[in-house]
């Protein structure tokens, strides 16, 4: 189905307008989109009304891949009755109370107990606020939680969230206005953290400012291979029929990652919406955070498995794979020679914007956003993934000594500018450092007991493709 008539689409703020409008560059992965003469005639300013057939494809186009995202507030509301909140629970009864109070009265709610120790005290608070109550005899995890809940729906839409979230009176209406567009699928907020009497210490600063859950201030299409390539489900709008069976019971951690990547095999949209915000209350004790973060690293091995395309630590081009080698090789050719890649790699990326204005100024840019990025994913090959190799290796080799050190100094200071945390820079150093070991530990962990490097791997990738 076609997006419907008054449906608008705004350029992503990175996509550039190029030559009066003959050609759009941007998207994930960058690429060259050259307009005809009757699209460029249905681009008004930045944005795109639907209002025919050609304006409705040229506005899917430009959704796709990445060059503009939806005007949210310009799609219609969706009415309440047509909606069911779905809590997994787990004896957390005061969080649950908090979350239910939240969500307010009159909402369809099933609070689904995964097996509590004292379920009792769940179904109070799930009668105090006239939610349905069900108990699992076993515990099934929050994937299988999930579903049992899921199979109880009966409205189009259901709203997954975790108990441990607190929702605003807005945040779920807003969310449902993507699903305008008939091949959204799921729908999520920017998860963000919830300030309580434990979150002023020094970890719950660094998460507030750094989070796992916490996708940035960019609204995105969420697919693998884009900056935004999985979504957290702690608080999650989804279509009913686009779910199927649900999430894989089988996954302890990186169910909403395999579910987020099985709904864009099927052909379906996801959407991030950053402008909605679900508080989340965060781990701040040292052991709690730490083996959580170790975690989310075990869920690397059987996303593998099910997704080998899209699972890997680092995403190169060939050229600037040849540039960080030579950058690592630290020799008195490598300079020359990096700049001699990054020369040839900008030529070449002119020569195929030659039909545009100022194509090796374009070029410059691209390639070296490029470079950047792929500076950036080696730092965290080092210091992320492969930490136990790197702490292997840097006793045997000053020059992978020289690069690890760089990597860490380099990578605090331009995460720590970024993100503008209240945390100073030592302890957000250290917490920075503390995220990559756990990480890392549970990618090691997985991959070991799954008796494969598939979850290690980089993957080397072709060029940005041009389309018309």
């Amino acid at each position: 189905m076609p997006l419907p008539h008054g449906f608008t689409v705004t350029l992503d703020r990175h996509t550039r307008i190029v030559d009066g409008a003959q050609v759009l560059l941007g998207g994930s992965p960058t690429r060259l989109l050259r307009l005809t003469p009757h699209a460029r005639l249905l681009l008004s300013g930045r944005n795109v009304h639907v209002t025919d057939r050609a304006s409705a494809l040229l506005a899917e186009r430009l959704l796709d891949i990445g060059m503009a995202h939806p005007v949210v507030a310009s799609l219609p509301e969706l009415p309440a009755t047509r909606h069911t909140f779905v809590v997994p629970v787990r004896d957390r009864p005061r969080e649950l109370d908090r979350l239910l109070a939240s969500i307010g009265a009159g909402r369809r709610i099933i609070v689904v107990d995964d097996a509590s120790k004292r379920p009792e005290d769940v179904e109070g608070v799930a009668a105090k606020h006239g939610a349905m109550f069900l108990a699992l005899s076993v515990n099934a995890g929050p994937a299988g939680a999930r579903n049992a809940g899921l199979r109880l729906v009966t409205t189009p839409y259901v709203v997954f969230v975790d108990s441990d979230v607190v929702l605003t009176p807005d945040a779920v209406p807003t969310l449902l206005r993507h699903f305008a567009d008939p091949k959204v699928a799921m729908a999520v907020p920017r998860i963000t953290a919830l300030q309580t009497a434990t979150s002023g210490n020094w970890l719950g600063r660094y998460e507030s400012a750094r989070s796992s859950l916490d996708l940035g201030t960019r609204p995105a299409a969420v697919r693998p291979g884009s900056p935004v390539s999985w979504a957290p489900t702690a608080c999650v709008v989804a279509r009913v029929d686009a779910l199927g069976d649900g999430f894989d019971a089988r996954m302890k951690v990186g169910e909403d990652v395999d579910l987020c990547w099985r709904l864009f095999k099927g052909g379906w949209r996801i959407r991030y919406e950053p402008t909605v915000e679900a508080a989340h209350e965060h781990r701040v004790r040292l052991g709690d955070w730490f083996r959580r973060k170790a975690e989310y690293g075990t869920g690397a091995h059987p996303l593998a498995e099910r997704h080998p395309e899209f699972i890997a630590p680092a995403v190169l081009a060939p050229w600037s794979t040849m540039l960080v080698l030579v950058l690592l090789a630290q020799r008195r050719w490598s300079l020359p020679a990096a700049a001699t890649v990054y020369g040839i790699t900008t030529v070449r990326t002119a020569r195929k914007l030659s039909s545009t204005r100022f194509p090796l100024r374009q070029a410059m840019r691209l390639t070296g956003h490029g470079a950047l990025a792929s500076l950036s994913q080696t730092s965290a090959l080092l210091t992320r993934h492969w930490w136990p190799l790197t702490a292997v290796g840097v006793t045997l080799s000053c020059r992978l000594r020289r690069a690890a050190v760089a990597a860490s100094v380099v990578d605090v200071v331009f995460e720590y500018r970024r993100d503008r945390t209240t945390l100073d820079p030592i302890r957000y150093g250290i917490a920075r450092r503390l995220d990559d070991l756990a990480y890392g530990a549970g990618v090691w962990l997985s991959a070991l007991q799954g008796r494969s490097t598939a979850a290690l791997r980089p993957r080397v990738t072709s060029r940005p493709k041009q389309t018309r």
